[in-house]
């Protein structure tokens, strides 16, 4: 196992660049790094090796992110990773509940395949990862979730939501 200072020298940039992209704050993406960083001390002892460390320390990440989010809007639902997921390019800085809801029927219409590889991506799974559990190719799940959040942007805005 690396050792802590090891670890948080070789993933610091790298889970800054995402508190960055989620946050869209530099100063609070530091703040939040330092928290990541404690956590993952305490729970390194946790660490199965299912998925790579530096995918560990992002579902690290997106957690804190979305505490931090409850804290400030205790609407945000947990599901809120979806927003994360699904708006690029859709102009909305949250999506609220009745959005998260209906992209989750909306997957519904999905095969089981289709639907893991969606949710694996959003618990932060690099498509490698998918592939080797799903025993397709990492082009494979590229592909379908390539093709699935963009019919998931397409049923949405049709249906309004953008």
């Amino acid at each position: 196992m690396l050792e802590i200072e090891q670890l948080y020298q070789m993933y610091k940039e790298d889970v800054f660049r995402y508190l960055v992209s989620l946050t869209h704050n530099p100063a609070l993406s530091e703040d939040l790094l330092s928290e990541i960083f404690v956590i993952a001390i305490r729970r390194i002892g946790t660490y199965r090796g299912d998925a790579s460390i530096k995918t560990w320390l992002f579902g690290i990440a997106r957690n804190v992110w979305l505490q931090q989010l409850r804290r400030q809007n205790k609407d945000i639902d947990s599901s809120a990773l979806f927003e994360i997921y699904v708006t690029d390019g859709i102009e909305q800085a949250f999506i609220d509940k009745e959005i998260i809801k209906r992209i989750n029927e909306l997957l519904g219409e999905k095969d089981e395949r289709t639907k893991q590889i969606i949710y694996m991506r959003a618990e932060g799974y690099a498509f490698a990862e998918i592939g080797k559990k799903l025993g397709i190719s990492e082009n494979s799940a590229r592909v379908i979730e390539f093709r699935t959040k963009r019919w998931l942007k397409e049923k949405l805005l049709e249906e309004g939501f953008g």
